[in-house]
């Protein structure tokens, strides 16, 4: 099972998502685009509030200060699952990263949008997939 983080990062009653191209028929990301909390997958002896910290640096270029556990997601068909945390950062821009682990020379993530903030308790709730990933029309 895949193991993932998401870190949720508000102000002023937005929330910070990170633009993503999906992989085409050729595998290379040049798809649909859509939307997506930052994270990704946690690392070998890594613990889920440091692969939280590791990711939103790459991703955004932002330092948590603190990460708070907020609920565990198990993914549809058995396949992981992913830990949303609740991340403080420092002031400042977000500023567009890179994802390292990715092996293609095509970009997968293509940029950082600030949308209306889902409310706390969405998060918790039966329906907050729609919120993790959002599809861009």
């Amino acid at each position: 099972m895949r193991e993932r983080v998401a870190a949720i990062i508000e102000r002023d009653g937005l929330v910070l998502m990170v633009r993503h191209r999906s992989k085409d028929a050729s595998g290379r990301h040049v798809g649909q685009e859509y939307l997506t909390l930052p994270g990704g997958g946690i690392e070998p002896g890594e613990t889920s509030a440091d692969a939280v910290r590791r990711e939103v640096a790459e991703e955004v270029c932002l330092r948590v200060t603190d990460a708070t556990f907020v609920r565990r997601v198990e993914h549809r068909q058995d396949v992981g699952a992913t830990s949303i945390f609740r991340a403080h950062v420092d002031d400042g821009p977000a500023a567009l990263g890179t994802d390292p682990e990715l092996e293609c020379t095509c970009p997968r993530l293509v940029g950082l949008e600030w949308i209306p903030a889902p409310g706390r308790g969405d998060w918790e709730g039966p329906d907050v997939w729609s919120h993790l990933k959002v599809a861009i029309s």
